[in-house]
């Protein structure tokens, strides 16, 4: 078998136990036997367990990155380039939950290198939704008062919630990528649709006044 077919079925089998029983907890044997190679070649061809794992974390976070920006047509409207990458993301994570709690949990909790390499997918994802959110505002009227700054940060929050969602939807029965996907794109496109036609949401004594008359 050509090394590098050897080494996506390591990869995979390693996804699996990490994703499953933790880093910490994961065994070098248990991984070799799950890809049916012996553990000496895998050390052979991935040097070490920390090797491993940050090669797994490249991998899938490359992977749902991809998917993301796959699943968004951008000849489409602002909010519906919002929902197919939602969808996109939902669909990855559901359909890959060890990689998903590789990226999401493990790697987090295990400090460098592990943390920085999750960090730096974060960030592609993040600059990604920055630019929807940028084309979609920019589609709703030619010179939109929105700094790219505060657009980052919508951004920074509105993956934080898809993050935190995707864990509650595969940790929870008969929640579908689609459902988790409509959840988290009412909850959030009611204000960012606002803001893209120029109608921010203020603090009381900051525009329009919101309190009760």
């Amino acid at each position: 078998m050509p090394r590098a077919v050897r080494e996506q079925q390591m990869l995979d089998a390693a996804v699996r136990i990490f994703g499953q029983r933790g880093y910490m907890a994961a065994s070098m044997d248990e991984i070799a036997e799950l890809a049916g190679v012996s553990k000496p070649l895998v050390y052979l061809y991935l040097n070490s367990k920390e090797d491993l794992f940050t090669a797994c974390i490249r991998r899938e976070a490359q992977a749902l990155v991809e998917a993301v920006r796959a699943g968004v047509r951008r000849d489409l409207p602002a909010d519906r380039q919002l929902w197919e990458g939602l969808g996109a993301f939902f669909a990855h994570t559901a359909e890959n939950p060890d990689a998903w709690s590789i990226l999401h949990l493990q790697a987090r909790t295990h400090g460098e290198p592990f943390a920085a390499e999750v960090a730096a997918m974060r960030e592609e994802i993040v600059a990604f939704v920055t630019q929807l959110i940028l084309a979609g505002a920019r589609e709703a009227h030619r010179d939109p008062d929105l700094p790219e700054r505060e657009v980052a940060g919508l951004a920074e929050a509105l993956v934080g919630a898809a993050e935190s969602l995707a864990a509650w939807a595969n940790a929870t029965p008969g929640v579908t990528a689609r459902q988790a996907a409509a959840t988290l794109m009412n909850f959030a496109w009611a204000g960012l649709g606002g803001l893209m036609e120029g109608r921010p949401w203020s603090p009381p004594g900051e525009g329009t006044d919101t309190r009760a008359g």
